[in-house]
């Protein structure tokens, strides 16, 4: 009788510890989703500098001569002027939820 229930209890403790390799597998396609997730939410990021990047270069050549430090600067007095605050809420709304 002992020898039976040992038997049973190592069934149960085998059966058991597949049930955990395989949560551990489901657990570890999860992670691996959420960091793609998150990869690609910085590539779009980077994509999206990138590209407005360029598009003040080639609307001002000239801030391609700037330091870093002088281009932010440059940036919020430009962002600063009433005229590019009410510019900038206007194309804001204008295309609110659009690209």
């Amino acid at each position: 009788m002992h020898e039976k229930e040992i038997e049973k209890l190592q069934a149960e403790k085998e059966k058991i510890e597949r049930q955990l390799v395989q949560e551990q597998h489901i657990i570890q396609r999860l992670e691996n989703r959420a960091a793609y997730y998150a990869k690609g939410e910085r590539r779009k990021r980077a994509h999206r500098l990138i590209t407005r990047g360029a598009a003040i270069e080639s609307v001002a050549p000239q801030t391609k001569e700037l330091g870093e430090t002088a281009f932010y600067t440059f940036t919020e007095r430009v962002f600063a002027l009433p005229d590019a605050q009410r510019l900038l809420m206007e194309a804001v709304s204008r295309h609110a939820g659009g690209d």
